[in-house]
């Protein structure tokens, strides 16, 4: 765990960095301006399909009926916006994480690199359609889990559980490859992600876990539906922010997992042409 703790360490210093600060706000001005028009073509239809579909399935008292179960019952009048809201902006999210994968992470790879690993060598073994093929395929099966699991994530105490492993599950999956695209082979990266599992594991659900702070934002019931389009700004600006901080934290702790990958291949090779030198 101390390489984890120093690479989070590094990743702290180089997120006040004003180039990092900077690059957080261009995925989420175009998560913003996509999302925008998105909304203001397609929120109200989407609301109005979901109260029709509630109407004529018995869907409010069966809602009510589960709400006053679990103590919730304030919320039922707005049950419809927050259901639309639930499904939205995980969907925003994403759509940041995908602009930030494609935007960001370039950046913050030479920012790290030039600062900290100046003379490692880049062999390239990653892509960007490899790149894509990850971020993709990940979000597939992250939106299939999402599903799976909204019903469970609506009670509290679970959402903030089920979440972060989604979150770190998913993070571990993009940022990995993309912190190694540049300077690792295929064969060092696979290498890397098979010794280096659970600890990235760990940093993908530590991130995960900072990713539910802006889920606090959505606590407040009536208002959440009130100040949807001014809470969805700021979670998304927030996210990006913890997506940049997590490629940070990745590529700091890949690049040295690279370095110190490398250097004992050397030293084992040195070692045996010792070895057989002595036996000569």
């Amino acid at each position: 765990m101390r390489s984890v703790m120093i690479s989070f360490g590094r990743a702290v210093l180089s997120q006040l960095h004003f180039r990092m600060l900077v690059l957080t706000f261009a995925p989420f001005l175009l998560s913003v301006v996509l999302w925008g028009f998105v909304l203001w073509l397609g929120l109200q239809p989407m609301i109005d399909w979901i109260q029709g579909y509630f109407v004529e399935n018995d869907g409010f008292r069966i809602a009510g009926g589960v709400l006053g179960w679990l103590g919730l019952g304030a919320i039922k009048t707005v049950i419809v916006p927050l259901i639309a809201m639930w499904v939205l902006l995980p969907l925003m999210i994403l759509t940041a994480l995908i602009f930030m994968g494609a935007l960001a992470m370039p950046a913050v790879a030479k920012h790290v690199s030039h600062r900290y690993y100046p003379v490692l060598e880049k062999r390239k073994g990653g892509s960007i359609w490899g790149s894509l093929w990850i971020a993709i395929s990940s979000c597939f099966v992250f939106l299939v889990l999402w599903l799976v699991t909204l019903p469970l994530s609506a009670i509290p105490p679970l959402g903030f559980v089920i979440q972060p492993a989604l979150w770190g599950w998913l993070t571990y999956r993009v940022m990995a490859y993309d912190a190694l695209a540049e300077h690792a082979d295929a064969q060092e990266r696979k290498a890397i992600l098979r010794i280096h599992r659970w600890p990235l594991l760990a940093i993908g659900a530590i991130t995960g876990t900072m990713g539910t702070a802006p889920t606090l934002l959505w606590l407040g019931g009536i208002l959440s539906v009130v100040f949807f389009p001014l809470l969805a700004a700021v979670s998304i600006w927030l996210y990006v922010l913890v997506f940049t901080f997590t490629g940070l934290w990745f590529q700091h702790y890949c690049l040295a997992a690279l370095a110190s990958y490398r250097k004992a291949g050397i030293d084992a090779a040195v070692m045996q042409a010792s070895q057989v030198k002595d036996i000569n």
